[in-house]
């Protein structure tokens, strides 16, 4: 089994089977593609972005503001040459130059954004919520503008697209078939467009529950697409042309995050503190009965 560790809203990052790290606040975690780095969000009003060498336990390596407040979301590109950061607090996206150790370098590139929707509480202003790079462009979910920005990776602002009004994009997935998925925090949606030029194919509830739902996190593995629903706190399975395969309890109260290592799918429930695991092998996820408890789970990382 690969390692795993958890981040969230509790006293620092939790790698299981070997005890804690102390950060501040780590609510998403991100790994290094060829090297033994983690990198964390520390979700403040003054945000800062942690780096750590693995191996034998958790060595912090580099600390620098995040250039925004309450970031939420970090990436780093295919080539391990930068890492993308979301500020949800005030819409601030960055790109952080990493050297050949995956090291933070240079002057970060600062990637600020006006604009509102018409949700009357959570859309007064911007709130980028994750960064995705795609074929060399950083996209930037933002919940406040209902909007997908991006980005040249030096940071130019290319033009946004412009999803339905009051949606509150919160996560989103690219998958090979060229289309991409986004989950609506706002609106309880997951839609479908076509990559190329963003028409919408499809959407659906994310949830066939009663009652207010927020989807979180939202991402695809073996041909499906797989998004939490906090409230329900259910995890949907769909296939990538609409089609609802199953929704089962989430293990946990307010499934905020999720990823899958091979067969088995782990969730963070943050109000239950708990991280749970499931098994892929059958067309509707099931519980494995391995729950490891974590306070206030926010990100799993199987690295």
């Amino acid at each position: 089994m690969k390692q795993l560790y958890v981040g969230g809203y509790g006293d620092g990052i939790v790698t299981v089977g070997e005890g804690l790290t102390p950060a501040p606040s780590p609510s998403f975690l991100a790994a290094h593609p060829s090297l033994p780095v983690l990198y964390a969000a520390g979700e403040l009003g003054e945000g800062v972005l942690l780096s750590y060498a693995t191996g034998g336990g958790l060595r912090e390596t580099g600390r620098r503001p995040s250039g925004g407040d309450s970031p939420c979301h970090v990436a780093v590109h295919p080539s391990g040459t930068l890492l993308a950061a979301a500020n949800y607090g005030d819409g601030v996206a960055s790109l952080h130059r990493l050297d050949d150790e995956g090291r933070f370098t240079g002057e970060p590139i600062l990637l600020p954004h006006t604009g509102s929707g018409p949700h009357p509480d959570r859309q007064q202003g911007p709130h980028a919520h994750q960064c995705v790079f795609h074929e060399d462009v950083l996209h930037v979910s933002d919940l406040g503008t209902d909007e997908i920005r991006r980005y040249t990776l030096t940071g130019e602002a290319l033009e946004p697209v412009r999803l339905a009004p009051g949606m509150g994009p919160r996560h989103l997935v690219f998958t090979p078939g060229g289309r991409v998925y986004v989950a609506g925090e706002l609106d309880g949606t997951l839609r479908a467009y076509d990559s190329s030029g963003w028409r919408e194919l499809w959407q659906a509830p994310a949830s066939a529950a009663d009652g207010v739902n927020f989807p979180s996190h939202l991402d695809a593995a073996h041909g499906r697409l797989y998004l939490l629903n906090r409230g329900p706190n259910t995890l949907s399975v769909f296939t990538e042309d609409g089609d609802k395969l199953a929704e089962v309890p989430s293990g946990g109260d307010w499934p905020r995050h999720f990823a899958v290592d091979g067969a088995t799918l782990w969730i963070a429930n943050q109000k239950s503190g708990t991280v749970d695991a499931f098994t892929l092998e059958g067309e509707a996820p099931v519980p494995t009965g391995e729950s490891i408890e974590v306070k206030s789970p926010a990100c799993v990382l199987p690295v």
